[in-house]
């Protein structure tokens, strides 16, 4: 019975390995962008990276240089695999730790999350030879708009009393969803990617003693109460 059992799932990884290899094979006879289209493209992403140093007034030339050349690779690496990597090489299927149908955009993720781990490993070494951990972050977030910011300010609004000890776990977390979405292309993936960390923030609420459906339903409740007076109070202004 053990040898049906492997035998069985062996066959299984063969046939998932050759899906996920003819669809890499179809994502890969794509046609190329046209020259122009790729110049400008490039271009577009020279731009970000400049724009994005340039904020951090480094008042160093050669290191502005060195800086945005480590961006400006790592940005088109990631633009490139998620272009030449279609949704299509994943097997349709479920997620195995919710029972749901993989999305489109899950499907994404698992493909793009199987970029080789040198391109994240150039950006931030690239990034801590020239920078300080502050200038690293500011960098970050960048990538991300702000989303480590907005979220922390967020849980600081539906958890008044966070205390010093919430808030660094909390921080902790966004901060590793923050390096880890720098890995993908655009801002749905890298919410999706903060979406996990999320989880895992509301898991550690619950488990130190919060109820955090409790306190966020709170907090939509006061959200509306206050619009609602809001709403009265201009009403008979008027």
């Amino acid at each position: 019975m053990k040898r049906l059992n492997i035998a069985g799932i062996a066959l299984a990884s063969l046939l998932l390995l050759s899906t996920i290899s003819k669809g890499q094979d179809q994502a890969a006879t794509k046609p190329a962008p046209s020259p122009e289209a790729q110049a400008k493209a490039d271009a577009d992403v020279d731009k970000k990276a400049t724009d994005w140093v340039s904020s951090l007034a480094l008042n160093d030339a050669a290191k502005e240089a060195r800086v945005k050349d480590v961006v400006a690779i790592h940005l088109k690496a990631i633009r490139d695999w998620n272009n030449s990597h279609s949704y299509e090489s994943v097997p349709a299927g479920i997620d195995p730790t919710t029972g749901k149908t993989l999305s489109t955009m899950d499907r994404q993720i698992i493909v793009n999350s199987s970029l080789p781990k040198s391109v994240h490993e150039n950006l931030m070494t690239g990034l801590r030879k020239d920078l300080t951990e502050e200038q690293v972050e500011l960098v970050l977030d960048k990538y991300t708009i702000g989303k480590v910011a907005f979220t922390l300010a967020g849980y600081k609004a539906i958890v008044p009393d966070l205390t010093a000890t919430e808030e660094a776990a909390i921080l902790t977390n966004l901060k590793q969803a923050r390096e880890q979405a720098v890995d993908f292309k655009n801002i749905k993936q890298i919410s999706a990617i903060f979406e996990i960390y999320k989880t895992k923030n509301e898991q550690y609420l619950n488990t130190n003693g919060r109820n955090w459906h409790q306190l966020f339903k709170a907090y939509v409740d006061a959200v509306k109460a206050k619009k609602a007076v809001d709403a009265a109070a201009k009403k008979s202004a008027q």
